[in-house]
């Protein structure tokens, strides 16, 4: 057997571990959803703080076994290009759930909460920072860590703390007429609240434990089959991450979002996939960590942060649409995903060419 065999057989192999792989964390995300909307509902959390830390955490634990994993074999390009790709996938994902469920009217008209606004600022705010990182590289580093990664993370930390005493008492509401899901995610959501009705909220919170930490497992064998696919193919680390490691993580995003969506969580859908953007930038810091040759903004080429205005331009679509609850549809969805769907395809695109 010839070397170009061996090594077509290996790309092989490993591309059916990223699959199987990636359907592990696609199906141990699928119940996600359901565990906290039920866990809001009982509790009393606002949707919008659940989606971002609950959901939006155990939704972005692929990200941290992959960047992490990334990070500690020295493929600082994979992981964060992951972290800065993941964010427009995402909201890509919003996009597509749109598309696919809501044929009426858009997701934004549906979502006008005002702590939906706060999580798309802070998130801004994060990339805006990590992008100032990738210009100027470390400042300085102590014990290995960087500044950057550090004062990200602080960020997120006062800004959950923001959110959460902002979600229970928000002091800003929408003007107008405020639309109730359609009756078909009224009956799904009716049908989901039966199901657990004998179930403890303990119980509820196992189930949702062990879902996550299925998506955390799942999430390191992806990790290691892309970043094979990437040196084996030649395609390299930054595209990979960027997209196929990218995708692969963001499966718990698409499957939590879509339920979401499906039984008229419409706000709570939105607080995930921001929510789980803001701790992708925060996840430089144990990225950092777990990278020891030098710190990781030193190691990444400034084409990233093309990634991270992309994130930027996306997110702001989104809180235009959010603000403005324009019913209109185009392509059978809001005119604020058709223009994001537009912006990261054609924004992979140019970052390839790069």
């Amino acid at each position: 057997m010839s070397l170009i065999d061996l090594t077509k057989n290996a790309i092989l192999i490993n591309v059916a571990l990223f699959a199987t792989a990636a359907l592990g964390v696609w199906l141990s995300g699928m119940k996600l959803s359901q565990y906290v909307d039920e866990i809001a509902d009982r509790t009393g959390i606002g949707k919008a703080f659940a989606g971002a830390l609950l959901l939006g955490g155990a939704t972005s634990l692929p990200e941290i076994a992959t960047t992490v994993t990334a990070s500690l074999s020295g493929a600082a390009v994979m992981a964060g290009t992951n972290l800065f790709g993941g964010v427009v996938m995402q909201i890509a994902v919003l996009a597509a759930v749109d598309a696919i469920l809501l044929r009426g009217k858009p997701l934004t008209f549906f979502s006008p909460k005002a702590a939906l606004l706060m999580q798309g600022v802070l998130l801004i705010l994060m990339i805006a920072v990590a992008m100032a990182a990738l210009v100027t590289g470390e400042l300085f580093a102590v014990g290995g860590v960087g500044f950057w990664p550090v004062f990200l993370a602080a960020i997120y930390a006062v800004g959950l703390w923001v959110l959460f005493r902002y979600d229970g008492e928000s002091r800003w509401k929408p003007a107008g007429e405020v639309e109730q899901p359609p009756e078909s995610a009224k009956d799904l959501k009716d049908s989901h609240h039966a199901k657990f009705a004998g179930v403890s909220t303990a119980r509820i919170g196992w189930r949702f434990a062990l879902a996550a930490l299925g998506v955390l497992l799942f999430g390191v064998f992806v990790a290691r089959s892309g970043e094979a696919i990437a040196t084996q193919s030649g395609i390299g680390q930054g595209f990979v991450g960027a997209t196929l490691v990218a995708l692969a993580t963001s499966l718990p995003e698409v499957s939590t979002t879509f339920s979401a969506v499906r039984f008229g969580a419409y706000s709570m859908a939105a607080a995930n996939i921001l929510g789980t953007n803001s701790i992708e930038i925060a996840l430089f810091l144990p990225s950092d960590i777990a990278y020891r040759d030098g710190p990781i903004f030193d190691a990444l080429d400034p084409s990233v942060g093309l990634l991270g205005a992309l994130g930027i331009v996306a997110t702001c679509i989104y809180l235009w649409g959010i603000l403005e609850r324009r019913d209109r549809t185009i392509w059978g969805m809001g005119i604020d995903s058709a223009i994001v769907l537009t912006v990261y395809l054609g924004g992979m695109v140019l970052f390839y060419f790069l």
